[in-house]
């Protein structure tokens, strides 16, 4: 990550800040229309020109007509990278009607009236998410394995409504169960501070001197130390025990609908959303906290997250489609040595070379530049493209892909 960001910032010194230097630690890289981040297109003379008015400015030629009538004269998804170096808040994205309600009424907290599904693809050694509730009977048996998690939620009630539910056979897909668990989800996240802080003191210490159920990395124990330690206080904390703790691996990718949670925990990864930045926090995090409005907005789906693979499409490309219409993600790898005709697409593309460097052709304007790690790059709809890898190269060519899925 920091070297893709480094790469971008050597090619466009002028953008660079004053303090700016190789040990600079990086957290996103932001490519898209957003005005929180907008993308600019640099042009052969230099002349730079926002990526929005690009494609306004020639919404057909550069969306194609099935985007603009579709989603209108904007890029429907945001590009990013991330490097997650400590867990993101617990936060999940509006649907669209609710979007558009939190921005007229708190315009500063949410900055447009979109809604944001998004998928992350891990890109290092692992990439560890909370993702989605966890089954009714997991959390159950944690309220009874760790008392101060159950005083924390101190609505006894709800914990037997849930037990009963689940005692009964229902599924998890139940009314009966996710009213109950909502109740319990509520009761947690709006706990008060003081015996929230209270609580974590007390099963921090008692979990740091059990010798079994804390040593293993992938337990959620180990992981609810992890939170205390980076969030002292916070009940974010408890998360781990009602969130599924996921760790993916290269090539592994998870989506998440609207009002659905989660948290990013640590890793690398590609990460592609529909054109929002809007977030609503409830733990996890020193910015704005909306705690009432996530817990009514989920629609307490529990169960394990779905994990891509992805598919393939041809010798050099694998496909990561979600079930969302703005986006989906390609991962574009091509041998040294070899040349590799890029089908041209309905929707417009925006390339982040990864690794390897390769020379980069479009078909549409027979123009060819050099593309190299960190290089970003926009490709209008219905535009052909060639990648060829030279032998000399160090490295195979892989490069991340997102377009749209319409």
């Amino acid at each position: 990550m920091r070297a893709l960001a480094l790469a971008n910032a050597r090619r466009h010194d002028d953008a660079r800040p004053d303090d700016f230097d190789d040990s600079t630690p990086f957290a996103e890289l932001w490519c898209g229309t957003h005005a929180s981040g907008m993308s600019d297109v640099v042009g052969e003379d230099g002349a730079r020109t926002s990526l929005r008015d690009h494609v306004k400015s020639a919404a057909k030629a550069t969306l194609g007509e099935r985007v603009v009538a579709r989603f209108g004269d904007d890029v429907p998804f945001l590009m990013k990278m991330l490097s997650v170096a400590q867990a993101l808040s617990v936060q999940a994205h509006p649907d669209k009607a609710l979007a558009v309600r939190l921005h007229e009424s708190n315009p500063e907290a949410y900055k447009d009236d979109n809604h944001k599904p998004e998928m992350a693809l891990c890109v290092s050694e692992t990439f560890e998410a909370m993702s989605g509730f966890a089954n009714a009977d997991a959390v159950l048996a944690a309220t009874t394995r760790h008392e101060e998690f159950g005083r924390v939620i101190g609505d006894d009630d709800a914990i037997e409504a849930l037990r009963r539910a689940v005692e009964s056979g229902q599924s998890n897909e139940s009314d009966a169960v996710r009213e109950a668990f909502k109740r319990v989800f509520t009761a947690l996240m709006t706990a008060e501070k003081g015996k929230v802080e209270t609580e974590l003191r007390a099963m921090e210490a008692r979990v740091r001197d059990d010798g079994t159920t804390a040593t293993s990395s992938s337990s959620v124990e180990s992981l609810f130390l992890r939170l205390c330690e980076q969030y002292p206080g916070d009940v974010g904390a408890f998360c781990a025990f009602v969130l599924n703790y996921v760790t993916l691996r290269p090539g592994e990718a998870i989506y998440m609908a609207a009002n659905e949670p989660h948290a990013y925990l640590s890793g690398d990864c590609v990460e592609v959303m529909a054109t929002s930045d809007n977030v609503v926090r409830a733990g996890l995090t020193p910015k704005f906290r909306d705690v009432q409005v996530l817990c009514d907005m989920l629609t307490y789906k529990l169960g394990a997250p779905e994990i891509l693979t992805g598919d393939v499409v041809d010798a050099c490309t694998r496909r990561y489609v979600p079930p969302f219409d703005e986006f989906l993600l390609d991962v574009v790898t091509v041998p040294r040595g070899t040349a590799y005709g890029v089908a041209a697409k309905p929707g417009p593309s925006i390339w982040i070379v990864h690794r390897g460097s390769c020379a980069f052709a479009s078909a549409k304007d027979s123009k060819t530049f050099a593309a190299e790690p960190g290089a970003a790059f926009f490709v209008d709809a219905d535009e052909e493209c060639g990648v060829v890898v030279p032998d000399a190269s160090t490295d195979d060519f892989v490069a991340f892909v997102a377009t749209t899925n319409v």
